[in-house]
C-alpha cells in the first residue's frame, strides 16, 4: 500500500506541476512586421506574433506617431484598426490611411487564456 501511496501522490504532485507551469504562461511577443526599430517604407499593416493564442476581445493595440520632421508637440494617435488574424497567435493593425515618414510606436496588451493581461512596445521609423 505504501507503493501506491507514493506512485498516487508523485502523481499529484506532477499534475499539479504542470498546471501551476501552465497558469503562470504568459504570451510574449515573438516578432514583428515591420521590426521593432526598423526603418521602413510605410506598412499597409503592422503584425504581432506572440506565442500563444490571444483573447481578441480583451487584446488590443494602438499606434502612435512620436516624431516626424518639424513636429513639436506630445504623440500624437494614428487612426488605426485593430484585429486578429486566422493565425489566433497574431494581431493586426491597419492604418486607415498611408502612414507619413516618421518615428512611430506601437503599444500593445496581450490576453491569453490565462487572463493576465501582458504589456510592451516598439518603434519603427517610416522613410
Amino acid at each position: 500500500m505504501s507503493n501506491a501511496r507514493t506512485a498516487l501522490n508523485a502523481a499529484f504532485l506532477t499534475a499539479g506541476l504542470f498546471f501551476a507551469a501552465a497558469a503562470q504562461a504568459h504570451p510574449e511577443l515573438l516578432s514583428s512586421t515591420p521590426e521593432a526599430k526598423a526603418e521602413t517604407t510605410a506598412p499597409a499593416r503592422i503584425e504581432l506574433r506572440f506565442s500563444e493564442a490571444l483573447v481578441t476581445q480583451f487584446s488590443g493595440a494602438r499606434l502612435l506617431m512620436t516624431g516626424m520632421a518639424g513636429m513639436t508637440h506630445a504623440p500624437m494617435p494614428v487612426e488605426a484598426r485593430v484585429s486578429g488574424d486566422a493565425d489566433p497567435k497574431t494581431m493586426l493593425i491597419t492604418p486607415a490611411k498611408p502612414l507619413a515618414a516618421g518615428t512611430y510606436r506601437v503599444e500593445w496588451r496581450a490576453v491569453s487564456s490565462d487572463t493576465h493581461p501582458i504589456t510592451g512596445n516598439f518603434s519603427f521609423s517610416v522613410k
